[in-house]
């Protein structure tokens, strides 16, 4: 059992002020067995790139690697490859999904391989009445700090009232809570719930809308409880978008919070939102309903040579149809955004 008093105090800090976590991709070989030597490129990747946390075990690192033995071996070698290649302190989330047995056995396991947190997939409560969810979120948070996650129906998420929220707001363990159903309405669902708790101080919001990744950082929120009119930021992200360009999204990520120190509005950078939102529909495969999210970030990762290829544990998980000429034309459109030259002058000591 791990509570959140028990985190290292910059863990709690970085964690707190909010950072960049990227959704870690699992590597593969052509036969589908785990490549380690790239696997672990890919961490070293994140962590040079100067992400202040990852999150393993997650919708990018495909579920089904709970079907093939792989949950703890991919959690193990990302959690030693971050001790041995950084003294930075970084944010390790574990994803945790399925059932309540399921998920106390996870977060055991990743307690026990030194993460901090466990981001909490509902999936598989779709047909149940909140009442159950909050039950076993309640038994998830003995186990391990949470963050919640708010995933959006077209890959597997469901939706959650407002009620839900603050009620999930209300269990003593949580953390941080990542928004992800590409939608605005339910996002300020997440933040009313967040306000009603009176928990704005405790947990700390993140983004996974990967359509509204600047904007998200950008702006406040103004929540009204009662009388008074709460103003809130989203301090952070932990996106499957940031799995790719990585070195870019730390960069925008430290302009966007200068300006959000110095309580600014650039509209330059705001600007940026639509470009950011235009890769994504590339690499996410909007066009055919998310159905090469994954594929999409691994093809990109392959051109620059941090996988071998793109293949998924499930053999239906590929580019879509027309998928690889979007992402062609989104290297032709934003070549400033792409971060192929920084991985060049680094791919051999990753891979080392």
């Amino acid at each position: 059992m791990l509570h959140k008093s028990e985190l290292p105090a910059e863990i709690r800090r970085a964690l707190h002020e909010g950072t960049v976590i990227p959704a870690h991709p699992l590597a593969l070989d052509s036969q589908r067995q785990f490549d380690r030597q790239r696997q672990r490129a890919l961490t070293r990747y994140y962590l040079d790139s100067g992400s202040g946390g990852l999150a393993v075990g997650v919708h990018t690192t495909q579920f089904e690697i709970r079907d093939v033995g792989l949950y703890e071996p991919v959690l193990e070698l990302a959690a030693q490859t971050v001790d041995d290649w950084t003294d930075r302190p970084i944010v390790k989330i574990a994803g945790l999904a399925g059932k309540t047995d399921q998920v106390v056995k996870e977060a055991q396991a990743a307690v026990s391989l030194g993460y901090h947190a466990g981001l909490l997939s509902l999936a598989a409560f779709k047909n149940a009445d909140e009442n159950e969810i909050v039950e076993h979120c309640q038994r998830a948070a003995k186990e391990i700090p949470l963050v919640g996650f708010y995933l959006q129906p077209a890959v597997g998420g469901r939706l959650l009232s407002t009620d839900f929220w603050r009620r999930f707001c209300q269990i003593e363990n949580v953390v941080a809570i990542k928004m992800a159903p590409f939608n605005r309405y339910q996002t300020l669902d997440v933040i009313r719930g967040l306000v009603a708790a009176g928990a704005e101080e405790e947990i700390t919001l993140y983004t996974g809308n990967d359509d509204h990744i600047v904007l998200d950082l950008s702006i406040p929120f103004h929540i009204r409880r009662g009388d008074e009119t709460v103003m809130i930021r989203i301090q952070g992200g932990l996106l499957g978008h940031w799995s790719v360009w990585t070195s870019r999204a730390v960069e925008l990520f430290n302009r966007i919070r200068k300006a959000a120190t110095h309580n600014s509005v650039d509209t330059g950078l705001l600007g940026l939102d639509s470009i950011v939102t235009d890769c994504n529909s590339a690499f996410f495969d909007v066009a055919n309903g998310f159905k090469g999210c994954i594929a999409g970030c691994h093809e990109v990762l392959r051109r620059q040579g941090l996988l071998e290829g793109i293949w998924c544990l499930n053999p239906a998980e590929c580019l879509s149809p027309g998928q690889s000429e979007e992402i062609d034309r989104i290297y032709h459109s934003y070549p400033e955004w792409n971060d192929d030259e920084f991985v060049r002058s680094n791919l051999e000591k990753w891979l080392s």
